[in-house]
């Protein structure tokens, strides 16, 4: 339930205020700013950040920042306007409209009014600004400091290299669809595989009591099957192959992932979070990731630690943790909504990494259309 008013911030001149800021949106990635007022960043994800200073603001789904707010030191004879607005660059519909709520110093008389006083507005990004995410997200870093370390696994185990993205699937008989076309519709994929539902049991049961064979496979490909030029040219067939595929790795591996945005059905940032795990975001960039090149770039010092990022649009992200703690966890990916594992699987790409003992469930959703 949306409520229909207006939400305002009274706040008073001269001082400090803490505004933990959460983009409690399904799909859409906001830009947030406040009229007239700069933003200190300090925190992301329930961990500390070297602060730094903002007019606008980018927050993916389930994103958490907090931010200080420093007042103006004297009544300034105006109210300011709190805007956010989507940030998007794929296909589909969306909701395009701007929600705000007012900031209000308090008035130093008391039956001064605030009809009277000039509302002030922010000016946001672009709908599309690319540019602007890409320089906004790389200011994040870790304090790294004695009493907060940055432990970043400076040695990885385990590597992944895995595209993302929309491809598209058959329309089931009897229906119409609206993706691409009539006969077809979106399906997410991670290396063009589109997750398939267990028809018997569930994969933990099936792990547990050691039913694997014919509920699920543990050959999920640790990089794509049919390398192409990710972010140029698609290829013309664009359907996703439907498995039920799982990587297998020990307790305590180190692990990194290279997440690569691909141009298929169009080039889109897709925010990820990991469920269970902090993860330190290592290097990102535009274009295709290059193996040779990019990893002499990472930053291995004082990355940001976070569980929710957005993988570039046209780009690719690259993170690494360390595969501590066990459990069954999710990775919800791409224009996504955070489900748990009870949900319908019916346009989600995943895959599987068991621990020695116990298993860790990574699963990308997308927009099923």
């Amino acid at each position: 339930m949306v409520s229909e008013d207006t939400y305002t911030l009274k706040v008073k001149p001269g001082k400090t205020y803490l505004l933990r800021l959460i983009n409690a949106a399904l799909n859409e990635e906001l830009f947030f700013s406040i009229a007239n007022h700069t933003l200190t960043v300090v925190e992301a994800d329930a961990r500390y950040t070297k602060p730094f200073d903002t007019d606008t603001l980018l927050i993916a789904p389930g994103q958490t920042t907090n931010v200080l707010l420093k007042t103006k030191p004297y009544f300034p004879n105006a109210t300011f306007q709190m805007s956010a607005r989507p940030y998007f660059t794929g296909r589909g519909t969306f909701d395009n409209s701007t929600t705000a709520g007012t900031l209000i110093y308090k008035q130093p008389l008391k039956n001064s009014s605030v009809k009277n006083l000039t509302l002030l507005k922010p000016t946001l990004p672009p709908i599309n600004a690319t540019s602007f995410v890409a320089n906004f997200t790389a200011k994040f870093r870790s304090l790294a400091s004695a009493k907060f370390p940055a432990k970043v696994p400076q040695k990885v185990d385990r590597k992944f290299f895995f595209t993302v993205g929309l491809g598209t699937s058959p329309c089931p008989k009897n229906t119409t669809c609206q993706g691409p076309s009539n006969n077809t519709k979106f399906a997410a994929s991670v290396n063009n595989i589109s997750f398939a539902l267990p028809s018997s049991v569930s994969i933990m049961q099936a792990y547990y009591s050691s039913q694997a064979n014919g509920v699920f496979k543990t050959d999920f490909p640790a990089t794509p099957l049919n390398p192409f030029n990710y972010t140029g040219t698609p290829p013309n067939n664009t359907m996703v192959t439907n498995d039920t595929k799982l990587v297998v790795l020990k307790f305590n591996t180190s692990v990194e992932v290279v997440l690569q945005d691909t141009s298929i059905l169009g080039a889109e940032s897709h925010p990820l979070h990991l469920h269970g795990y902090d993860f330190f975001i290592v290097g990102q960039g535009f274009g295709n990731y290059d193996p040779n090149n990019d990893p002499a770039k990472f930053n291995l010092i004082d990355p940001v630690e976070r569980n929710t990022v957005g993988v570039p649009a046209g780009g690719w992200i690259a993170f690494r943790f360390l595969a501590d703690n066990p459990g069954w966890y999710n990775i919800s990916m791409a224009a996504c909504i955070y489900m748990m594992c009870s949900i319908s699987y019916s346009a989600c790409a995943h895959s599987l990494f068991c621990f020695k003992e116990n298993c860790f469930i990574r699963e990308i959703y997308e927009k099923f259309m």
